[in-house]
């Protein structure tokens, strides 16, 4: 995995890679990456929740306390629940959402797939993630694990990250490079 500047990200890589040594060898794999999945679903619906992982403000028990809760009550128990209870009591919260995404990247390349985030202007159907995957797959060569968000900013079109590359066929995109084109001409 490439190496960052950003102190986030090295500590994201390194939770995520601890937490998919021990996923490896609980053979719980699949069902540690369904129980982030949850968790990042969670925190892009509550701005609470976003507001208890990014706040300084709160002490590292209150933390603690709203993240067991929180998992409590979602069900995300076992390997998931216990990562996350640590990283609650280490002062790491921040950090979540680039640990699952690290960990994503970590569990497709051991699959022997690449990652692609997704953004879409609409929830795409799964006719039209089948039609990416498989024009994804022809440019990488292997199999690929996409994860879509939905921005409605967009107003059409998609953006892909894969790797180092991106791919912006968005509306808004084409939109702003016309805006700038016609300033330069006027």
């Amino acid at each position: 995995m490439a190496q960052s500047s950003s102190p986030i990200s090295g500590v994201a890589e390194r939770y995520a890679g601890s937490l998919f040594e021990l996923a490896l060898q609980a053979n719980s794999v699949a069902k540690v990456e369904a129980d982030l999945n949850s968790f990042e679903a969670m925190l892009a619906g509550s701005a609470d929740l976003t507001r208890l992982i990014n706040s300084p403000v709160f002490s590292s028990e209150d933390q603690a306390k709203a993240i067991a809760a929180i998992a409590d009550k979602a069900g995300i128990t076992g390997l998931t629940g216990n990562f996350l209870r640590v990283v609650a009591a280490n002062r790491r919260l921040f950090a979540i959402p680039g640990m699952i995404k690290a960990f994503r990247q970590i569990a497709a390349e051991h699959r022997g797939e690449t990652a692609a985030e997704v953004t879409s202007a609409h929830e795409l159907t799964a006719a039209q993630q089948t039609e990416l995957k498989a024009a994804l797959k022809s440019v990488a060569g292997k199999d690929v694990a996409i994860s879509v968000t939905v921005d409605p900013s967009l107003l059409g079109g998609l953006v892909v990250k894969m790797g180092s590359r991106q791919i912006d066929t968005s509306l808004k995109t084409k939109l702003n490079s016309l805006k700038l084109a016609l300033k330069e001409v006027g």
